[in-house]
């Protein structure tokens, strides 16, 4: 008889989530399913409204991710309006994105995923958490929490506030960076570097002890997608879409973001309110893609600062064309990191940064605008149309952890084969379970537009569907 666990809910996640695990006649696992449960419809409760609202609103959709719904927001206003925004106010705003990079994924290492393989898979849950490590590991946890402040600092030296800043709008932002406020960045860079590099030295010796972790947990043949420049090289708030496959070669490369519906589909789940983005020409069961810092170093040549590019050569060296364990989705966020300080670095030597001439003025001009940005977990997408008075008819987006979805469901499946025995829900498979999930630092919230709770159910279903055993943990 074969029989179905459930995970309910999943912790160390933004948002609330459930995993359903079933089992066949044999009690070994058939299949998974990842589900996203809440919902709130921003696309549709949007519509009516003026699109110079819209940053100021989907940054309400996320209090981790504000910032970039707030820039792929005004970036799709930007195309409303038909501006190329004023040089200062572009390169501002990329400045912001980096600091939201460099606290988000901070707060992915640190807090919700070094516990497990610095504690260890079977500590207490309990212990298990951000306060276990400040107890185990006090100087590296506190390290963990001053750099994410540093990329908190940076929105907020921008911005004014660290969560919803009314700042970035369509045609440009608001104000410059001060002289100050670059003074407050550039004396905190040093520790930020060493903090990071700190990371990068303990994450490889990870590596050396969890190669059991880097073949199971998420790793398999899959696309990517990211932006990237002209070039080739690393992009996060402007470029073109590339693909790649798992073997590294290029599929579609330079793909103007405005045309991503030629190259990105989405099916809906009757189990998730989460839907399952994939690669248009493939269809849903071949074009499964990952997005994140996983996929943008895998389609990226360069990174274009030098310690990240000699980071990136190591990160490459890992796999056979494209790499393909999730796992190392924590190397490439702390490469990722590092690129960010290398880069705010330079734009503090900038003096276009301190320019007063900060945004475009136009008025309706095109009724149809595509903002696409970076954010921490992937490619974003907000899509508006609107009339002529500026007022949106239609709204889509398209969040990383969307995009993530059809991998996730593998993800869960693959470490469930390796880890589930029998009916019964252990404590150890449920954290490798979560964990799985936590390498792609899904946002749920985001991806639903919706609020919601850290939790995580977990059952397992027979194969005429009744339920065998459950764990819920909050």
């Amino acid at each position: 008889m074969s029989k179905r666990i459930v995970i309910d809910p999943v912790t160390r996640i933004e948002g609330h989530a459930k995993i359903s695990i079933f089992l066949d006649d044999f009690g070994q696992v058939s299949d998974a399913e990842f589900h996203v449960v809440e919902f709130r419809g921003f696309e549709k409760f949007c519509e009516g409204r003026p699109y110079s609202e819209m940053p100021g609103i989907t940054q309400r959709i996320c209090g981790i991710c504000p910032v970039s719904h707030m820039l792929a927001s005004a970036k799709a206003g930007d195309a409303i309006m038909a501006v190329a925004i004023p040089a200062a106010a572009d390169k501002l705003r990329r400045l912001m994105n980096l600091g939201q990079l460099v606290q988000s994924h901070a707060l992915s290492f640190f807090h919700l995923s070094a516990p497990d393989f610095l504690l260890g898979w079977e500590s207490a849950p309990a212990q298990r958490n951000v306060f276990g490590l400040i107890a185990n590991h006090t100087d590296l946890a506190r390290a963990g929490i001053r750099l994410r402040q540093f990329g908190q600092e940076i929105i907020e030296v921008l911005g004014g506030k660290k969560i919803h800043p009314a700042w970035a709008v369509p045609g440009g932002v608001r104000s410059p960076l001060s002289k100050e406020g670059a003074e407050k960045i550039g004396a905190w860079l040093p520790e930020a570097f060493a903090t990071t590099r700190t990371a990068l030295e303990l994450f490889k010796q990870v590596l050396t002890t969890h190669q059991r972790e880097v073949q199971l947990y998420g790793n398999f043949p899959s696309l990517f997608m990211g932006l990237v420049t002209s070039e080739g090289g690393w992009e996060h708030h402007g470029g073109r879409l590339r693909f790649t496959d798992s073997t590294g070669s290029i599929i579609a490369d330079q793909v103007k973001p405005k045309h991503y519906l030629k190259v990105i589909g989405e099916e809906v789940q009757t189990s998730s309110y989460l839907k399952s983005p994939y690669y248009l020409p493939l269809g849903p069961s071949d074009g499964l893609y990952r997005v994140g810092p996983l996929a943008r170093l895998n389609v990226c040549s360069h990174m274009g600062v030098p310690q990240a590019d000699e980071e990136l050569e190591k990160f490459k060296e890992l796999g056979r064309g494209a790499v393909t364990s999730s796992f190392l989705y924590h190397y490439a966020r702390l490469i990722e990191i590092l690129a960010s300080l290398e880069t705010i670095e330079r734009y503090l030597t900038d003096q276009e940064l301190f320019s007063e001439d900060l945004c475009a003025d136009a008025g309706i001009n095109s009724l149809h605008g595509v903002g696409v940005s970076e954010a921490p977990r992937g490619t974003l997408f907000h899509d508006y149309t609107v009339d002529r008075n500026g007022l949106l008819q239609k709204v889509n987006l398209i969040v990383a952890t969307g995009q993530n979805n059809l991998a996730m469901n593998r993800t869960v499946a693959q470490i469930a084969r390796h880890f589930a025995r029998g009916p019964e829900i252990t404590e150890p498979m449920l954290n490798r379970i979560e964990h799985g999930i936590r390498c792609y630092d899904p946002c749920l919230s985001c991806s639903t537009h919706a609020a919601g709770r850290m939790a995580l159910d977990v059952r397992m279903i027979g194969p005429d569907g009744s339920l065998l055993h459950a764990l819920r943990r909050e």
